[in-house]
């Protein structure tokens, strides 16, 4: 029969193996959870005809992304990546509802 302290010392060392794995699969699960949005967003979204806009402007939303500001279209039709149409007639690239349009009357339309 072992030794009490040699099986105390296997069933530790099993243990400490599990927790690590377990320690590692939920870190890597939380991860993939936090930026599979990101990358969501950031393939989706098309890149604006710039010559279609009548201003060139960007921000940085809450994501990180760079996002095109606000802009008229020069054809009256929406541009591509086109979010929604605000008030003011003014189309929207934002990635998250909140705060799109401010500045611009709020959402008239969402594309």
């Amino acid at each position: 029969m072992p030794h009490s302290s040699a099986i105390s010392r296997a069933g530790h060392s099993a243990f400490g193996r599990t927790f690590k794995q377990a320690v590692a699969t939920a870190f890597a699960a939380a991860l993939l959870l936090a930026v599979t949005p990101a990358l969501a967003y950031s393939t989706s979204a098309a890149t604006p005809d710039e010559a279609n806009l009548d201003n060139h402007h960007t921000y940085r939303n809450r994501s990180g992304e760079t996002v095109h500001s606000p802009a008229h279209s020069k054809s009256g039709r929406a541009p591509e990546g086109a979010t929604a149409r605000c008030r003011d007639g003014a189309y929207s690239f934002s990635r998250h509802h909140r705060g799109t349009c401010s500045g611009h009357g709020g959402v008239a339309d969402w594309l």
